[in-house]
């Protein structure tokens, strides 16, 4: 493997990439392939897509590396002819930076490594728009999305073509549709903050019960799913796609309400006991709950904690904002969904199995 440890500056991905197509890429497509048209940018896998990629990333499946999309004609005509241009003609390094990657390893994963001197094994993709948008997302992204083709779409991989860069749109396609993918429609998304207030609501009272009988440990797990949907919550409600969970956490920092709320759930997952819990957990619930409120997509509910009936705990009875956001539905492709299958909400709402959540051929499956 090339070692990357000599660079003392690192460059994150999508810098590295874009100036690699402004500065290498470009040249060789202009100057072999006259006239072309396509488009070029840094979308789906790799957490430098989502620009939270640091020296570490740099060991595998990281480097100078695009998509380059074609027309369906000219990717037919074009794409073998334009990979070996690019293998006889790119340098062996850019910036310090092999371009130059190994064979898929046992696990799939390709290394950089320093080129033998012949052609290069690159990472540029050559793709054309709807066949790749449509096996990354599992359905295609061109046509009249439903409501439910929307709840198929897990978040991650609407981020994933949603964020990264686009680097150059000839075919004028790319930016286009990423505009357009770039949130729910509104009756679809107060359907989702409704399902991710259910969840909530079907928690809450666990926390003190649990604890109630001398089970801490069970406390403290129904406390770290309350906190984990609370976050997600807030995605909703600040119309930000939330990442899977290796930067679940550090892309709920970057919301407007993370400085605020992360004291007391961090307070919520280190307590103790459950009534320590449940003093983190209030506040944060009634701050997510007037954040709500503020969107104005409901009827305003009271945000304040309240005994869970007569028993000795403090929760939100959150199944309000179930049924304020029930009364503001009207789109008739979801008052359809909610009939038959109720507030269950999208499949990542529905599964956090990872397996169904990054293969498109699995996640579409749960479409009836």
């Amino acid at each position: 493997m090339m070692s990357q440890d000599r660079h003392s500056t690192f460059i994150p991905g999508l810098e590295l990439s874009g100036r690699f197509y402004r500065d290498v890429v470009s040249p060789i497509l202009r100057r072999t392939f006259p006239g072309l048209n396509s488009s070029a940018a840094l979308i789906g896998y790799g957490s430098e897509v989502l620009g939270y990629d640091t020296a570490r990333s740099t060991d595998h499946e990281w480097g100078p590396r695009l998509l380059l999309f074609l027309g369906e004609e000219d990717h037919a005509a074009y794409a073998a002819a334009i990979d070996a241009a690019l293998a006889n003609q790119l340098p062996a390094t850019f910036l310090g930076y092999s371009t130059h990657f190994g064979p898929p390893g046992p696990d799939g994963a390709r290394l950089p490594v320093a080129s033998d001197g012949g052609a290069i094994a690159h990472k540029i993709e050559i793709h054309s728009p709807r066949p790749w948008l449509t096996a990354w997302l599992g359905v295609d992204p061109f046509a009249d999305l439903t409501a439910v083709d929307w709840l198929l779409i897990p978040q991650q991989k609407l981020l994933e073509v949603t964020a990264g860069r686009v680097y150059h749109d000839g075919l004028g396609l790319l930016e286009p549709l990423r505009a357009r993918l770039a949130w729910y429609p509104d009756d679809l998304w107060r359907y989702l903050i409704a399902a991710q207030w259910g969840r909530i609501s079907q928690g809450e009272a666990f926390v003190g019960r649990a604890g109630e009988v001398g089970d801490e440990l069970g406390s403290a797990l129904v406390t770290a799913a309350l906190v984990r949907d609370l976050m997600a919550l807030c995605f909703l409600i600040e119309r930000r796609y939330a990442p899977y969970a290796k930067w679940f956490g550090t892309g709920f920092a970057e919301l407007a309400c993370g400085p605020r709320l992360m004291p007391f759930l961090l307070g919520a997952l280190q307590a103790t006991s459950w009534r320590e819990r449940e003093r983190f957990l209030s506040p944060a619930y009634e701050a997510v709950a007037e954040m709500h409120n503020a969107l104005g997509i409901s009827a305003p509910v009271d945000p304040g904690v309240r005994p869970y009936h007569s028993r000795p705990f403090q929760v939100l009875h959150a199944e309000r904002f179930v049924a304020a956001l029930d009364a503001a539905v009207t789109d008739a492709e979801v008052r359809q969904i909610i009939a038959r299958v109720g507030w269950i909400g999208a499949v990542d709402q529905i599964s956090d199995n990872t397996d169904v959540l990054s293969d498109p051929k699995r996640y579409v499956t749960l479409r009836a």
